[in-house]
């Protein structure tokens, strides 16, 4: 697809194979600066791999990764922000101790860094534990003490493995809401999720990929809008089993909602329903992301060695 923005990323044909198990089939990816970019697809995608690849943190067998035109090197990734899916801090460290440590690797200096690190525990309602150790936090101590190590250094990239794995809602909240924050100061997201219910409502550009291999990519409103208006949301009373008479080419049936994929007209619809279930509201809207993968992809089961 066509990009109308300046690229920041550029994957191009990349692939890579563990013991003769392919974990990326040659993918190209195109990353515009300043966006909110998803990388999306079930666990076992290949999306972890991908973003490690990006980060030369492990070799491609073939292809390769331009950030602004040139290769990676130790400037590029001073630049960079990195979330990975597992996470780990020194647990025997103070929470400071760990955030200064880990900007001194990125080039900040110290000073610099303890300001920083402080005024980032503030934000995160931190800033009384910042002397205790990291095995003395909370889990959800620790999760928002490790996103405020990938920001330290104000990175002009963040890429971010799974960010909201075990988050409770709060803390869930508080992440979108930084990264919402960072993107709106021009800075580049990239992030992968197999959740693509939360990639639907922030990412501007995403990649749906399965087995390594992409399976369409490009800005998420026009993918979308591909797919076109087939999507029928319907909030009811009654009993629903009414509705999977309808014919359709796909169907959700929750206790009182229904998202049904059809080409029936809503005044058709609504006419097989006449007098068996009591319609509250019904609308016709654009696909969601879960039923675009479904429809592209279908019960292609994926690939359990692959990251």
């Amino acid at each position: 697809m066509i990009y109308p923005m300046k690229e920041i990323i550029q994957i191009r044909e990349i692939s890579k194979n563990y013991d003769g198990i392919t974990a990326v089939d040659n993918l190209t990816l195109s990353i515009p600066e300043g966006t909110i970019y998803g990388i999306l697809g079930p666990n076992g995608a290949g999306k972890t791999t991908t973003l490690r690849i990006t980060l030369n943190i492990i070799e491609p067998d073939s292809g390769e990764v331009l950030f602004r035109n040139k290769k990676v090197n130790l400037e590029t990734l001073n630049r960079v922000g990195y979330l990975p899916e597992e996470r780990g801090l020194y647990p025997k460290e103070t929470a400071i101790e760990v955030l200064i440590y880990l900007a001194l690797l990125k080039g900040m200096k110290k000073i610099e860094a303890r300001k920083r690190a402080m005024e980032l525990l503030e934000k995160f309602g931190l800033r009384d534990r910042a002397d205790a150790k990291i095995e003395e936090l909370s889990k959800g101590m620790q999760q928002k003490l490790q996103f405020i190590s990938v920001l330290i250094h104000d990175p002009e990239i963040l890429i971010l493995d799974e960010p909201f794995s075990g988050l409770d809602p709060i803390n869930a909240e508080l992440l979108r809401e930084t990264i919402m924050g960072e993107k709106a100061k021009g800075k580049t997201i990239i992030f992968s999720t197999h959740i693509l219910e939360q990639a639907e409502k922030m990412c501007d550009y995403v990649a749906l990929i399965s087995r390594g291999r992409k399976v369409v990519d490009g800005k998420l409103s026009e993918i979308k809008a591909s797919y076109g208006k087939r999507t029928v949301k319907i909030e009811f009373d009654g009993n629903g089993e009414a509705l999977r008479e309808i014919p359709h080419k796909s169907l959700r049936l929750y206790e009182r909602f229904a998202e049904i994929e059809t080409d029936l007209e809503i005044n058709e619809i609504l006419r097989r329903l006449l007098d068996r279930v009591k319609i509250i509201k019904i609308e016709r809207t654009e696909p969601t992301l879960n039923q675009v993968y479904f429809n592209l992809v279908g019960g292609e089961g994926e690939n359990s060695h692959n990251n």
